[in-house]
């Protein structure tokens, strides 16, 4: 049987950030675990300390998220939203233009890239 996605559980990885359980992240990731946060609901998760480098963030809540001096310029982060993300020393792909983070840190619109 088909479940649509919303109804679906969170991935464990998922659950391990809104834990704030930033070693077992880590540690599952230097294990090659697979990690599948596309379309997560990471609202108000501090990621400073988890290794999401080359992650794909497409699609994701990550409204309130603190993400100050993280390098996302390896993230696919097309459709995320950063509505009152605290974004302060963050590395954003070149293909998002300074306009389309304002947009959505500000007004919550997803981001787009080459907008």
């Amino acid at each position: 049987m088909n479940h649509p996605d919303h109804l679906l559980p969170p991935d464990p990885m998922v659950l391990l950030i809104r834990d704030g359980k930033y070693a077992q992240f880590n540690q599952a990731r230097a294990d090659g675990q697979t990690i599948n946060l596309k379309g997560a609901d990471l609202g108000a998760a501090n990621l400073r300390r988890f290794q999401i480098e080359g992650l794909d963030l497409s699609d994701c809540n990550l409204r309130q998220a603190d993400l100050r001096g993280l390098d996302l310029r390896t993230c696919g982060l097309e459709g995320a939203c950063l509505t009152g993300a605290r974004i302060e020393g963050t590395y954003f792909p070149r293909e998002l233009g300074p306009e389309e983070i304002r947009l959505s840190q500000t007004i919550g619109t997803r981001m787009r890239y080459g907008a």
